[in-house]
């Protein structure tokens, strides 16, 4: 909620200051303007701080686990001791009798402007949303089952939502433009963090990230920061990875087409629009990468001066792997935009297929055009993971707000979003996160860092997430800290049930190997 600083107490202001109000007169015209303009800033109301907590228990492997959810709020301050932010939180702790010693793991998504609700309800918490992978979920009413594949039984959880989305809220005097940027952004969520360890003795605990899609962003510059301040971490998960923005960017530079051109492989692929489809879709992408690596990265590079013969050549070599036709392939220069593909792969059947996940298909009014209209694999969940949050906020954890619930706020934090880095970093047209994190590592040399890739995701494309993670410049002694997963599934993995498994599988193993033995 905004409102304006009202009437009366302007009144009382002039009362009060009495000749500073008039040595306003001598100021210039414009600075007068600047300090009119200033007093008529919107200020939003600073809510107290407030937690509910509720008693909980799920079976994981087996096993009970007795849990306390804590959903609530903290408040964060600037350097001049105004509060700023009220930050929307809920974690799920457990007691095992060694508060210090139990790991914890900070947990956010991306966007930027998405609440953490995807990974909240989808993913490692003691509850989840019921999918089935590659299909739509049916309209309401929406199932909410036990999750017995979340991470409480390894470590501690507390969900964020960042600034502006979900419940958290800009307070005071606070504006937009100071937390919605890259170094903006992962300033707020150090001091959040720092707030959340200081408040509910944290410190000795053992500490992770764990940032889905931006939410990795956030995580590479966010660890930097943090072990700067003096916090250092054991660990820290990326899902869905991007830390270069070429990846996404209108560049013209060739490495965009050929990191993603093995998650186009595999959207053919389960698409059966491979010719001669192979049964293992892992050892099909081996030869893809291998393809994409060599042969395909060679003859980019020579441009203009490709002969013919090598041009046909590689087409037809692409066609083997994407389902595109050799013609369509060399028409379009070898080079294959990921939103052409989506609308040509299945255009044949009136189709396109989705963005976030390949798997899911879409239906454009408008066959004959060159891009999708919206992307299938987001329509298809969205509506029941907020329903199932609402719900569940309500019913389960008792907490509510009068203020919606806004599982994302793009058109106000991801277009205005800054993406000049400070001072140190320089700036490119597309922001490269990769050096924060080797950077983190360096100083840390026990920082580890998992990557969980779904083979069908085109927005963060598992190959360019391979190429960055091995690009960081790192000593061997170093980058033998970084562990990948790859899993048939999209840039929301846990979708699928099996690869959801597969993948607590991995970060069970993750956090035994990063967390000192007692």
């Amino acid at each position: 909620m905004r409102k304006q600083i009202f009437a009366p107490f302007a009144l009382a202001l002039l009362l009060t200051l009495g000749s500073a109000v008039h040595a306003d007169d001598d100021k210039p015209a414009d600075a007068k303007a600047q300090s009119d303009k200033d007093s008529k800033k919107d200020v939003q109301p600073i809510p107290p701080e407030r937690s509910v907590v509720t008693k909980h228990s799920v079976r994981i492997g087996g096993r009970t686990i007795n849990y306390k959810a804590t959903a609530g709020t903290l408040l964060i301050k600037d350097d001049k001791d105004k509060p700023t932010v009220s930050f929307f939180y809920v974690a799920y702790t457990v007691d095992d009798g060694k508060p210090g010693k139990r790991p914890v793991t900070f947990m956010y998504n991306g966007g930027p402007g998405s609440s953490s609700m995807w990974l909240h309800m989808g993913s490692f918490g003691p509850v989840r949303v019921a999918n089935k992978g590659d299909q739509p979920i049916p309209p309401p009413p929406y199932q909410t089952v036990a999750n017995d594949d979340s991470l409480l039984d390894k470590t501690d959880l507390v969900f964020i939502d960042a600034p502006g989305t979900g419940y958290s809220q800009l307070v005071g005097g606070a504006e937009g433009k100071n937390f919605y940027g890259i170094d903006q952004d992962a300033d707020a969520f150090a001091k959040f963090i720092t707030r959340y360890v200081s408040t509910n003795h944290r410190w000795n605990s053992p500490k992770f990230l764990f940032g889905e899609s931006y939410g990795t962003t956030r995580s590479a510059v966010l660890v930097k920061v943090l072990q700067e301040q003096g916090m250092e971490f054991n660990g820290v998960v990326l899902m869905s990875s991007i830390l270069d923005f070429n990846v996404w960017a209108n560049t013209g530079d060739d490495h965009a087409f050929i990191v993603n051109l093995p998650t186009e492989a595999a959207i053919a692929w389960y698409h059966d629009k491979v010719p001669n489809k192979p049964a293992d879709i892992a050892s099909f992408l081996a030869g893809v990468r291998q393809f994409a690596n060599t042969d395909y990265t060679l003859a980019l590079t020579k441009g203009d001066a490709i002969t013919p013969a090598e041009a046909d050549r590689v087409a037809n070599q692409l066609s083997q792997y994407i389902g595109l036709s050799p013609n369509y392939i060399k028409d379009a220069n070898l080079r294959i935009d990921p939103s052409r593909f989506r609308k040509e792969l299945l255009r044949d059947q009136r189709r396109t297929v989705g963005r976030l996940d390949g798997r899911f298909e879409g239906i454009d009014p408008d066959a004959a055009g060159e891009t999708p209209e919206g992307d299938a694999a987001s329509d298809a969940a969205t509506g029941a993971y907020l329903a199932a949050f609402n719900q569940y906020a309500s019913d389960q954890l008792k907490f509510s707000e009068e203020r919606p619930y806004l599982p994302n706020n793009y058109g106000v934090i991801n277009v205005g979003w800054d993406w000049k880095r400070s001072a140190g970093h320089g700036f490119t047209q597309a922001p490269y996160v990769g050096s924060d994190l080797a950077a983190a590592m360096r100083r840390n040399p026990h920082l580890k860092v998992f990557s969980a890739n779904g083979y069908y995701d085109l927005a963060t494309p598992f190959y360019a997430t391979q190429f960055d993670l091995g690009h960081l410049g790192l000593d061997p002694s170093i980058s033998k800290n970084i562990e990948f997963g790859f899993y048939p599934s999209g840039h929301m993995i846990y979708f699928d049930v099996d690869a959801l498994k597969q993948v607590k599988a991995d970060l069970s193993r993750f956090y035994d190997e990063t967390v000192p033995k007692s």
